[in-house]
């Protein structure tokens, strides 16, 4: 990794950046360069019998996918100019990150109490569950963007080398956003030939990128596949999706139920606050293990993404035993320092009284052996609840159960 650099030149190098990505946009639009280098990245069209099948579902409204609840951002201007000049001093490591470096050698063995999830930072996740291996969000590339040369990258190399992974029953994708479906690995794994279950219209993508149709499975909210004895469900998330110009939520955004023989598992996939959290726990809950999106929040865009007191809140509601929160320590995403979404976390669970899981990326989590979290991540300042709160709109009654709710 390069050496750390001042938080002022920081400050500099992200104006830098994003005055950049504005000029790409630009090139873009008119049909530049640029946007041919990248059009490869932004994947295929959802068309043909694909359209037909995402027409027929209840999330499709007026030509795109949509949330059940309205979406309220805050200014769009204002959003862009924090993201350039402001924000945390912190919101990159000054310094090496722990990671436990992994091969394949590690998963000769299954786990004892037959659930295990290796966390290997972001949103990207090995889960064994009973007998059953499944990818989750894989992420190998270096950067969260179209292109190669510019964009949010990753702060630390993949704990496992994609060479050293073990055979998977399964691929899960939760949307399409760069930090979740990323075309280098995608492309690694069509020779393995791996079967793929994605939200609908994501397919469209992997098609592009040479991935057969026939190992590609598209679910809507509450569709359910089965993976060599586990039961995979798509759960109503609230998000939105898209990877160019012109295709936003033409693909579907979702969280996803693992259910085994004696265990059951929860992903959030991005999403804001919603009152599905409810049924989700309901109808396949409880939970050993939740994995839940805790980071790149902002009260500017409260209704896209969680927070980390209302990721606590979310484990609560769809009935978690152990919380894992994801989503955070890889890519600057955010206006947040990145060690942030951990502290607040732990501060909410222990409020709440969550059991929460924090392995440093490449660690191994098994539910029935959780102990204390351990802090590997350095002390820098981070803002708490109080400073910067993050409250998703039109759930003012669920919002009602978290501990620093006014009574």
């Amino acid at each position: 990794m390069a050496e750390a650099t001042p938080p002022r030149a920081r400050r500099w190098w992200r104006a830098l950046l994003w005055s950049a990505l504005a000029l790409v946009a630009l090139l873009a639009a008119g049909g530049g360069a640029l946007w041919l280098a990248a059009r490869e990245a932004m994947g295929g069209r959802v068309e043909g019998a694909r359209l037909a099948r995402a027409e027929r579902s209840p999330q499709w409204r007026d030509g795109r996918f949509d949330n059940r609840l309205p979406r309220v951002d805050g200014p769009m201007l204002r959003a862009l100019g924090a993201f350039a000049f402001g924000g945390s001093e912190h919101r990159t490591p000054d310094a090496p990150v722990p990671v436990l470096a992994r091969s394949a050698a590690d998963y000769r063995t299954p786990p004892a109490s037959g659930l295990r999830v290796t966390w290997l930072g972001h949103s990207t996740l090995l889960l064994e569950i009973d007998g059953r291996r499944v990818l989750i969000d894989p992420v190998w590339g270096e950067r969260a963007s179209p292109f190669t040369f510019m964009g949010p990258q990753r702060f630390f190399a993949p704990p496992l080398p994609l060479a050293e992974l073990p055979p998977v029953d399964a691929v899960v994708i939760s949307h399409d956003h760069y930090d979740h479906l990323d075309v280098p690995t995608v492309r690694a794994l069509v020779a393995r030939g791996v079967r793929w279950i994605v939200p609908l219209g994501v397919g469209a993508h992997l098609r592009a990128w040479g991935v057969a149709e026939h190992d590609v499975t598209e679910l809507d909210w509450w569709d359910a596949a089965q993976v060599e004895g586990i039961t995979v469900t798509a759960t109503p998330a609230r998000h939105f999706s898209g990877r160019g110009l012109g295709d936003r939520n033409r693909t579907l955004w979702a969280g996803w139920a693992f259910a085994g023989a004696t265990h059951r598992v929860f992903y959030s996939g991005d999403t804001a606050l919603h009152e599905e959290f409810d049924d989700i726990g309901a109808r396949l809950g409880p939970f050993d293990l939740t994995m839940i999106e805790s980071g790149a929040y902002s009260a500017m865009w409260a209704d896209v993404h969680l927070g980390p007191e209302q990721a606590v809140l979310a484990h609560r509601l769809v009935r978690g035993d152990v919380m894992l929160p994801v989503h955070w320590g890889l890519f600057d995403l955010a206006l947040h320092g990145w060690t942030e979404p951990m502290e607040r976390v732990l501060v909410a669970a222990r409020q709440a009284g969550v059991r929460v899981a924090s392995p440093r990326p490449g660690g191994m989590v098994e539910p029935a052996t959780v102990g204390a979290p351990e802090r590997w991540w350095p002390t820098v300042p981070w803002q708490g609840a109080a400073e910067a709160p993050v409250r998703s709109t039109g759930v003012a009654s669920l919002q009602r159960l978290m501990p620093d709710a006014p009574r």
